[in-house]
């Protein structure tokens, strides 16, 4: 035996310093601009100035710079009720597991089949002797078969799996992070809802003041009856639209117990008037997007992974050296397994190589070629893709905030004029249309004004989505870690 794995270990020294091993592939090149660089900042970020409170968005529950307690609880329930997560975060597992399993691959496989057989030949079988015996067979085996890793297949294995798993783990990030911001997004828009239904209510409280006051005026003779046609008309469409706001509401709000795990029927929020205060968000650098968006982190991953399968694809041309042996013991009976000529061992290496395989293995390199430009195009759409999203959320909030201002505006200049319309209209001074229009007027811009604010609220969430939340490649688990 000794002799047989002297032979062995040679011959793996032979390959060994006859052959080298097929470097990897080179990692795909970074088209973030260097840190440091005039180019290395948005666009949009001119006029934002970093606010030094706000950076602690990077360090925990993102949400909370919004400084909104229900917001706050509802978040917290995505991570212990969503099903999405669940499904997502039971990806990750299975990946972490596939390490283990390729781990494997670094020891020895023994095992063993235990079996018995009884056998009596017919005499009338070809070459039987007059009078054949019964025979038993008591075995007791085991065997080991071990690959020597000269030109690292199953350190390449190992290392495709490690990066599958730490894909898996930014995958599972990314989906947090998304099922966050889109409870944040939907939780806006209801309280949304909510102000449009507020301003509703108060409007057909007006409408309603307004067509009494259109119905005294008809019965002293000082207004037309068209003029309280008008006023019911008006007033009906208000409340129609005062009633049609709670639809989407609804489903706001049913949006949002999925979100949380629960069944829209045993979920409720109450309605509540919030004030839309946009926070100030620090946007950083873009070559930071490298670092602090998770499914950058996953694409990067799956190249890494993808350059192991060039590797692989390579180390095919090359043998494959392993040992095999089988040893146990072997008796008429079971109580013979102990006695020493029972024992029965073999042992000794496999040199393994394909000559011909009518170009299986140059397609299949040509393959995990392909497959790598893949993933490094995805890689590069993606990062291009949060350059954009970034930009996007940062212009729509400076544009935004200028229009909040110049449609405050509007909304006072609207309601001057209702008020001058309709006191002159109380005097007789002017017909009804213009304060019909006027209301019309006012009630238009009010409503545009609540979605303006609900548009920069949303805009902030997508920017906080954009910049990766509080997530960072620091928190992938390493490879220690994966078993």
């Amino acid at each position: 035996m000794k002799r047989a794995i002297i032979s062995m270990s040679a011959l793996a020294l032979l390959f060994a310093v006859g052959c080298r091993v097929p470097p990897p592939a080179p990692p795909p090149p970074a088209i973030a601009p260097a840190v440091g660089t005039p180019a290395d900042k948005f666009k949009e970020a001119d006029a934002w100035h970093p606010s030094e409170p706000s950076d602690a968005i990077a360090h925990g529950p993102w949400w909370e710079v919004f400084n909104d307690a229900e917001l706050n609880a509802l978040e917290q329930q995505i991570d212990i009720s969503n099903q999405n997560l669940m499904a997502a975060e039971a990806r990750f597992r299975g990946a972490r597991a596939a390490v283990g399993y390729s781990r494997a691959s670094r020891f020895p496989t023994i095992w063993t089949a235990p079996y018995i057989n009884s056998m009596r030949r017919s005499r009338e079988a070809p070459y039987a002797t007059s009078d054949p015996a019964a025979t038993g067979d008591f075995v007791l085996p085991f065997d080991i078969s071990y690959e020597f890793d000269i030109w690292g297949r199953v350190r390449r294995v190992v290392q495709a799996s490690r990066e599958g798993a730490q894909a898996s783990a930014a995958d599972l990030e990314y989906v947090r992070l998304a099922l966050h911001a889109e409870l944040a997004l939907n939780y806006f828009y209801l309280r949304a809802a909510d102000a449009q239904k507020g301003l509703l209510d108060q409007t057909v409280e007006s409408y309603k003041k307004t067509l009494e006051l259109t119905t005294n005026r008809f019965d002293e003779g000082a207004a037309p009856k068209s003029d309280v046609a008008q006023a019911r008309t008006q007033l009906q469409s208000a409340t129609v639209a005062d009633s049609d706001i709670s639809v989407q509401r609804s489903q706001y709000e049913h949006a949002i117990a999925i979100l949380v795990g629960k069944p829209p029927s045993e979920f409720s929020v109450p309605s509540a008037v919030i004030e839309f205060t946009p926070p100030i968000i620090p946007t950083g650098l873009p070559s930071q997007l490298l670092e602090r968006r998770p499914d950058i982190a996953s694409a990067e991953r799956r190249v890494q992974q993808a350059n192991e399968g060039i590797g692989l694809a390579k180390i095919a041309y090359y043998p494959t050296l392993s040992l095999s042996g089988v040893g146990g013991v072997e008796g008429h009976s079971i109580s013979s397994w102990l006695n020493a000529p029972s024992r029965f061992w073999a042992v000794g290496p496999l040199l393994t190589e394909t000559l011909f395989d009518g170009g299986r293995r140059r397609a299949t390199s040509a393959a995990a070629v392909a497959s790598y430009d893949q993933y490094v195009a995805n890689y590069r759409q993606i990062v291009l893709q949060s350059f954009q999203e970034v930009e996007d959320a940062l212009s729509v909030l400076r544009i935004l905030e200028r229009e909040a201002q110049q449609q405050r505006d509007a909304v006072a200049s609207a309601q001057e004029s209702l008020d001058i319309a309709t006191n002159r209209y109380r005097e007789g001074a002017s017909p009804y249309l213009q304060v019909l229009t006027a209301q019309t007027i006012a009630l238009a811009n009010q409503r545009n004004q609540i979605d303006i604010e609900r548009r920069r609220m949303g805009a902030s969430v997508l920017l906080v989505k954009a910049l990766g939340g509080g997530w960072s490649q620091s928190t992938l688990p390493k490879f220690s870690d994966l078993r």
